[in-house]
């Protein structure tokens, strides 16, 4: 009942905040005025302060794991090395590693990525960082979890263009390197060089990568964690309607929406409906993570959007009808950068 009453009352609020024409027209420059310290914010300082059950209601910080890697090393260990290894692929030169490179952010930052002969899919790469946490996987949801999502790719003539499941086990059962490595990750089986077993070493070291940033800190009580600028635009944020979608641990993954909900959004590619064949599926998408999204463009399910700035106008204009103004991408692009691993 508690947190019915708190989400009617910040559907008021952000009904409030978008009619009062703040950024409609470029506007005062920063809208809310400056927050000063979490203090302000969390006990009522501003106009449209947040208090910390409204910050509970929306998110969460990141758990310090999803994974026992201490019971788990030599699966994740092997799931590591199958995720760098180009071998997984019919020429010995894309690895999940190529799209979702971990040394940036678990993505490759093009709009599509290139496969093994140099062809191109119709969806962005998202990132692996942070999307063990997510609902589904993949922008249309296709995969429950990160263990079937890792198959996936293996066999897609675009991407890595193995023939079948039996040609990997049959490749891998050829390496020498893999089968001890699959007998320590799977001790009690018999032939333990299975194609599941595959996604299942993989999508445990996806697992482990949980990316704490400074908005994890803020959560747990940090006031400093937050500096003015990002504390304003986490407070634009939660107000213009944002947190209403991109919520929970992951600040988004958690839930799908169609592209376009206030504003047609011209898009061929017709989304979850592809899974489903459900008529109200047209368009719809799993609402990314913004977890280290300012690392991690270009953006949206085609990779079309280059940069931030023109993704924050875009969602404001198509997901909730509003134009919004420079002081608004400024803030909301300061708060988004707090969400950053520190790692």
């Amino acid at each position: 009942m508690k947190k019915t009453f708190l989400f009617l009352a910040l559907m008021v609020s952000t009904y409030s905040y978008a009619q009062s024409g703040h950024e409609q027209h470029g506007g005062d420059h920063h809208g809310m005025g400056h927050m000063g310290e979490m203090g302000g914010m969390m006990h009522g300082g501003g106009h449209h302060a947040l208090d910390k059950a409204t910050l509970e209601h929306f998110f969460e910080p990141l758990p310090a794991s999803i994974i026992d890697e201490k019971k788990n090393a030599a699966l994740i260990a092997l799931g590591k090395k199958l995720y760098l290894d180009p071998r997984l692929s019919i020429n010995d030169t894309i690895s999940c590693n190529s799209c979702h490179q971990l040394d940036n952010f678990g993505v490759d930052n093009q709009p599509t990525s290139p496969g093994h002969d140099g062809k191109r899919g119709g969806r962005n790469s998202p990132t692996t960082f942070n999307a063990a946490l997510h609902i589904a996987q993949f922008w249309d949801g296709r995969a429950k979890n990160v263990e079937q999502q890792a198959l996936g790719p293996i066999l897609n003539p675009i991407e890595m263009g193995m023939p079948s499941q039996e040609a990997v086990v049959s490749k891998l059962k050829k390496i020498d390197e893999y089968r001890p490595l699959f007998a320590e990750a799977f001790k009690g089986e018999e032939d333990p060089v299975q194609y599941k077993n595959v996604g299942i070493a993989i999508g445990a070291f996806e697992r482990t990568l949980i990316t704490p940033s400074r908005f994890d800190d803020f959560l747990r009580g940090d006031e400093n964690a937050l500096n003015d600028a990002e504390k304003r635009g986490l407070q634009k944020f939660v107000h213009m309607g944002c947190a209403n979608c991109h919520n929970g641990v992951a600040i988004g993954g958690n839930s799908f929406k169609r592209i376009g909900q206030v504003e047609v959004y011209e898009t061929d590619d017709l989304g979850r409906f592809n899974v489903t064949e459900v008529e109200t599926d047209k368009k719809v998408f799993k609402v990314p993570s913004l977890r280290n999204i300012t690392k991690t463009g270009p953006y949206f399910h085609d990779g079309s959007v280059a940069t931030l700035d023109e993704a924050i106008r875009k969602m404001a204009k198509h997901q909730l009808g509003r134009d919004v103004g420079p002081g608004f991408t400024e803030d909301v692009k300061a708060f988004l950068g707090s969400l950053t691993s520190k790692q």
